[in-house]
């Protein structure tokens, strides 16, 4: 039987701030609960759900959720090489000090 999954506290943070962006970003547009979870394939409690940060809603729900408010491109930036100054700042050290052109190479015929 696998260990339940329980988030630390920055991860909690985290949802809890995105479900809280998300009532707002709702209540900005003045749509209803039940219109948004309507346009995002869900329930109304679920939507509940996710405005309250529930780590246990399917990042997929999330998704549908920003689509329904407009914002989904916010999600696909998340990951996004431009914003991973760690991994652009690995990638370049592991670079190679010099470059160096191949020389063509030989073959019998070149005499």
């Amino acid at each position: 039987m696998p260990t339940p999954h329980i988030p630390s506290a920055a991860v909690r943070r985290a949802l809890h701030k995105l479900g809280a962006d998300i009532y707002d970003a709702r209540r900005r547009r003045r749509l209803p609960m039940a219109v948004i979870a309507e346009r995002a394939f869900t329930s109304r409690s679920t939507l509940q759900r996710i405005e309250a940060g529930d780590s246990n809603v399917s990042i997929g729900i999330y998704a549908s959720v920003l689509q329904a408010l407009g914002l989904l491109e916010g999600l696909s930036q998340i990951a996004d090489i431009r914003n991973d100054s760690v991994g652009q700042s690995l990638a370049s050290a592991d670079l190679p000090k010099h470059a160096h052109p191949k020389r063509p190479t030989r073959t019998s015929r070149d005499g």
